[in-house]
């Protein structure tokens, strides 16, 4: 009855939009891929199928199967397994990549599953030699071809060009003729190579050998050039990754740039857009997208994007990459539930489904900022894994580091003067022109001075000091003893120092706080170190020669 009580809790719940038809989505998902429903049916149980069906009508099939593409997504029901199938190819997919089930119950279902969801258990590896011989006893191969109503020479494949900023892009260009090596030709010898092959050897081990030795050698992917329909679905793609990418909506990638979407749908270009995939080893991980929207000669429709994906993480820190990757899939999963939580929030406090009691409206909006300020630190730990990874750099750009801390000191005054601390500026600040963009040096100029601000005692000031050394334009933050000590306490416990009015420390308090700034420091070529009683901020500066030359 628990089971059932949970579903009915679910099922209550009202769907107003799309955001809460996602939300119970998952949540049913959740709770029917558990394998403790299965002793016995329940109208509960049927009507959460009911349900799950009718949200799939409503929500798209790439939405769906980013659902189930989730890390933690697992499925030990079979009957969820079984429903699942009969969907649509993508999230008929993502549900069998996501399904635990024993040999018993892959035998079980297999004989009901449709004929494609079938041919897909053969791209998934780690079946007994029960499952394989039943697959086979059903005829069901080890490969399967595109339809024949795909018209080869009708498709156009994209060419190399060069973005404005350098980036590399895709232009439509007819196909030219494929060489002898390449084409449907060269897999239909494949494929007779490797039936000749099997023919030879029965056993498994000889038949995975034989199909290793027919399929194209999987290397690490670096990038992969691809086209999409006039929805921004890739319909065509280049390389290994090309039959894993087929399909994907651009617009539902989980991408840092948050009007992703949006630019989409304006048909504007995409540059330099930091995305995550999920699924193979190969196709995981941080990419960054390059598309330019594509127009029909003849009367100018919109016809799809063309563009290319590349691996953020440089070559030899694969490691590293895959250590980030992981945090990452760690915070995507985290955001689900606090999203949701921020949404029923705002729900409440807004009374978009009835009135509430002012109690509970007061209620809701201290949840709900405080899931804005969990959000933010997420948004935090996940910059700091790609700036330390190195899948991040801050943007080239122009500005003077003199300005930016004399305007950032002067907006921490509205905090600083009433508790009589604050910064000590020199005198005569030499002009420090550093070959970064503004926002970027600004939000770490900020959260290095007001992370240290937040520390300060009334009557406590910090010298500051600019100058040039050598190439690099440096900043020092000179401290007393006594917010030395408090500082290295707030560091080591992580909380904040008691009587100390936090400013802007974060979510994970001033240890982290200056970490992310020594990260973006040595993103942007420079660093920040501690020495003895001062903080020292240095950033590659630009000559009078070469600022004179980014304005021409």
């Amino acid at each position: 009855m628990h089971f059932d009580d949970r579903l009915a809790t679910v099922l209550q719940m009202p769907i107003h939009g799309p955001a809460m038809a996602r939300i119970q989505f998952r949540q049913l998902l959740d709770l029917l891929a558990q394998d403790e429903q299965r002793a016995e049916h329940s109208e509960a149980l049927d009507a959460a199928f009911a349900r799950l069906e009718e949200l799939s009508g409503e929500i798209a099939a790439s939405e769906r199967a980013a659902i189930l593409r989730e890390p933690m997504m697992r499925i030990a029901n079979p009957e969820l397994v079984g429903h699942l199938a009969t969907a649509e190819p993508e999230v008929a997919t993502a549900a069998i990549a996501a399904a635990e089930l024993s040999d018993a119950d892959w035998l079980d279902i297999i004989p009901a599953l449709p004929v494609a969801a079938r041919g897909i258990l053969r791209h998934r590896a780690g079946f007994s030699l029960a499952v394989l011989t039943l697959l086979d006893r059903l005829g069901i191969q080890d490969r399967g071809l595109p339809s024949a109503d795909v018209s080869i020479p009708e498709r156009s494949r994209p060419e190399l060009v060069v973005l404005e900023g350098g980036a590399a892009g895709l232009a439509r260009a007819p196909m030219p003729e494929q060489p002898d090596g390449a084409g449907i030709g060269a897999i239909v010898r494949r494929i007779e190579e490797f039936r000749k092959a099997r023919a030879s050897d029965g056993s498994a081990d000889a038949n995975q050998q034989s199909l290793e030795s027919v399929a194209p050698t999987r290397a690490t992917v670096l990038a992969a050039d691809f086209a999409t329909d006039p929805r921004g679905r890739i319909d065509w793609a280049e390389g290994a990754l090309g039959s894993s990418l087929v399909g994907t909506m651009l617009g539902g990638l989980d991408a840092d740039a948050a009007d992703l979407g949006s630019a989409i749908r304006l048909r504007q270009p995409l540059r330099n857009v930091v995305v995550t995939l999920f699924g193979a080893p190969d196709l995981a991980g941080e990419w960054r997208l390059d598309a330019l929207p594509q127009f029909a000669a003849s009367g100018g429709a919109f016809v799809g994007y063309a563009g290319r994906l590349r691996r953020s993480a440089r070559v030899g820190e694969t490691g590293r990459a895959n250590e980030g990757d992981s945090m990452r899939q760690v915070l995507h999963e985290l955001r689900t539930p606090a999203n949701a939580i921020q949404i029923a929030a705002e729900i409440i406090q807004q009374q978009l489904y009835g009135p509430a009691p002012h109690e509970y409206r007061a209620l809701a909006a201290s949840i709900a900022g405080d899931t804005a300020q969990i959000l933010a630190g997420f948004d935090e730990l996940d910059r700091l894994v790609k700036l330390e990874n190195g899948s991040q750099v801050p943007a080239a750009g122009e500005c003077d580091l003199s300005v930016i801390v004399e305007e950032t000191v002067a907006r921490l005054q509205a905090w600083t003067a009433p508790h009589g601390s604050g910064f000590v500026l020199p005198d005569a600040a030499p002009s420090l022109t550093i070959g970064i963009e503004e926002d970027e040096i600004a939000r770490l100029v900020w959260r290095v001075l007001a992370g240290l601000a937040g520390l300060t005692a009334p009557g406590e000031h910090l010298q500051l000091e600019l100058a040039r050394e050598g190439t690099h334009a440096t900043l020092a933050v000179r401290m007393p003893d006594a917010m030395i000590e408090r500082l290295d306490a707030a560091a080591i416990s992580g909380q904040p120092v008691e009587g100390a009015r936090s400013l802007s420390s974060g979510m994970f308090g001033i240890g982290f706080t200056l970490r992310l700034a020594a990260a973006e420091a040595a993103a942007a070529g420079g660093a920040l170190r501690r020495v003895a009683g001062a903080f020292h901020l240095s950033l590659p500066g630009l000559t009078p020669a070469a600022v004179r030359h980014t304005h021409r």
